[in-house]
């Protein structure tokens, strides 16, 4: 991308910002085909994992602002990392605009988009939204597989988040974006769903759905009562 520098009158050309594998990316940046090539670990150029909260808060001015989130946020990143699953912040120009974040059931990576994290409070959304979603994935089965399971029953989910998802989403993903907004906005209810799934308790702390249940019978994940 090229921008135009003004100063003193004049106009300084920069030169463009190349990523590596760009060539890949047919669509262009900022689209479902850049953030496609960031999932599939083939753009990797500005996409860095996320080790603990200092990881973030080092990229931005005043990092002390996060000290109120950090007992979360790594202890949810711990629990992850036993599941399986990193976190990595990524440029947005790998995003959609708009997508503050993003969970992938086959890689069992999530990725933060650096533009939004700066806040703490966006941060911390956005890191129970997609670990909720992590959750899920370990709801249907385990971890490794692609399918993801609502974890609460439907009519547990408070109004108000079925009806913000409802406004939000597709109606086919309302069920499972529901909770994972409840999820997003309420402290360590995804860090204690991630602690069950690392912790291989899962289903004792989180009964199935009947309809998962079922699944996780035929599918030979649990036994029959």
């Amino acid at each position: 991308m090229k921008k135009l520098l003004a100063a003193l009158g004049a106009f300084t050309l920069l030169p463009a910002i190349v990523f590596a594998n760009e060539n890949k990316i047919k669509k262009g940046f900022y689209t479902y085909d850049a953030m496609g090539c960031m999932l599939l670990r083939e753009c990797t150029e500005n996409v860095e994992q996320v080790y603990s909260l200092f990881d973030i808060s080092s990229k931005y001015e005043n990092p002390e602002k996060f000290i109120s989130i950090a007992s979360e946020f790594n202890a949810m990143l711990v629990y992850l990392n036993q599941a399986g699953v990193n976190v990595f912040i990524a440029d947005e120009r790998y995003f959609p605009v708009g997508h503050r974040g993003v969970y992938h059931t086959v890689s069992n990576n999530f990725f933060l988009n650096k533009r939004f994290m700066s806040r703490p409070g966006t941060l911390m959304g956005v890191m129970r939204h997609e670990g909720w979603h992590a959750a899920q994935d370990c709801m249907g089965g385990t971890i490794e597989n692609n399918i993801i399971a609502i974890i609460k029953p439907e009519e547990e989910v408070p109004m108000l988040w079925r009806e913000m998802a409802e406004r939000t989403y597709p109606s086919n993903v309302v069920l499972w974006e529901a909770e994972a907004t409840w999820a997003g906005k309420t402290k360590n209810m995804t860090l204690n769903a991630l602690k069950a799934c690392a912790t291989g308790e899962m289903w004792n702390v989180y009964p199935p759905t009947p309809l998962t249940k079922q699944y996780l019978i035929d599918e030979g994940y649990i036994k029959e009562d």
